[in-house]
């Protein structure tokens, strides 16, 4: 996709590294002192539920200011039934350009080419303040509930969105999280010493 500005086309892999800091630069101390996505990123390349053709960069002028990936997972339904779903994320966009709008349409892109695949929904942990603008809504208003989440507890967190309008008529069920998702703080810290040195802070509004 090309506009006047932009350009959102698939990561190459050559570029990995870089994509991988672009993420470390946009998550820093955002949820955490640090942050562990840019690992994330790099371990999910090569699980089996990444989905390469959904794995998307953001230029501008040249430089990298963006990313998106999708990951497949699946709704384990209350009738037994095993429902195909995506997940999605780490997200990002380079802090200088962040409330510019560019992550909107990356998203926003980013979704009409997993419809156009033939996906039926995504799910995943955002703000609705933001991803409700491209669609998504309350899982819980699916029927949908969050793994290990105990009865009641705030799931506030946990969106979804039909990429295929009924998709999710008269389902009811869990969604899986896919492990690649789950990694060591070990393993974080001694992958991010392979990238220029940044302070640590705590700050207010973080959630771990």
């Amino acid at each position: 996709m090309n506009t006047n500005d932009y350009t959102i086309r698939l990561e190459k892999k050559e570029e990995q590294r870089a994509v991988e800091n672009l993420v470390r630069e946009s998550f820093w101390n955002v949820y955490r002192p640090g942050c562990s996505e840019h690992y994330v990123i790099h371990v999910l390349r090569d699980d089996p539920a990444f989905v390469k053709e959904l794995d998307f960069v953001m230029e501008k002028d040249g430089v990298l200011i963006g990313q998106n990936m999708f990951m497949r997972t699946v709704i384990n339904a209350d009738d037994g039934r095993v429902i195909p779903v995506l997940t999605m994320g780490p997200i990002g966009i380079t802090p200088e350009l962040k409330r510019h709008g560019y992550g909107k349409k990356l998203l926003d892109y980013s979704l009409e080419q997993a419809s156009a695949m033939g996906f039926g929904a995504v799910l995943f942990e955002g703000n609705i303040g933001f991803y409700g603008k491209s669609g998504f809504d309350y899982a819980r208003n699916f029927g949908i509930r969050y793994h290990d989440l105990p009865e009641g507890a705030d799931d506030s967190f946990f969106l979804c969105k039909e990429l295929i309008p009924g998709y999710l008529d008269g389902i009811t069920g869990v969604y899986q999280t896919p492990q690649g998702y789950y990694v060591d703080d070990a393993d974080v810290e001694a992958f991010d010493q392979d990238f220029p040195p940044k302070e640590k802070l705590k700050l207010p509004g973080q959630i771990f």
